[in-house]
């Protein structure tokens, strides 16, 4: 069993800044891929980014590339997406997400363990 918890969220105005954290306390996600879910009102949840293992591979959304960047730090067990230029349409829960393999991808249904989420909100 993997358990994620996710920091960082708040709120911020349009083209601010801000830093997510998805930490892993029993260090067990060190060997998977991981990802970044969001979800507005409303709406479906949306992948936002992705990573494997290693960190030397990343996948980003449309709407993400250029503006948000994950990573991973394997020593903390942490996962971070940085997320700068935001826009009101960013406003949405974000979920870490953790995949049963090394890497997978960007579909809901090949990440088993999911976090409870930190709400991001961007102001006008």
């Amino acid at each position: 069993q993997v358990y994620v918890k996710e920091s960082g969220g708040g709120l911020v105005q349009a083209g601010g800044s801000l830093r997510l954290s998805c930490q892993d306390p029993r260090r067990t996600f060190n060997n998977n891929g991981v990802a970044w879910f969001r979800q507005a009102p409303g709406k479906n949840r949306e992948f936002v980014a992705g990573i494997n293992w290693t960190g030397g591979r990343t996948d980003y959304s449309d709407s993400a590339k250029g503006r948000f960047t994950i990573s991973r730090d394997n020593a903390k067990s942490t996962v971070y997406l940085q997320m700068n230029s935001l826009q009101p349409e960013d406003t949405a829960i974000y979920t870490c997400a953790v995949g049963l393999s090394s890497y997978a991808g960007m579909t809901e249904t090949s990440y088993r363990y999911w976090g409870q989420g930190t709400q991001v909100t961007v102001s006008s």
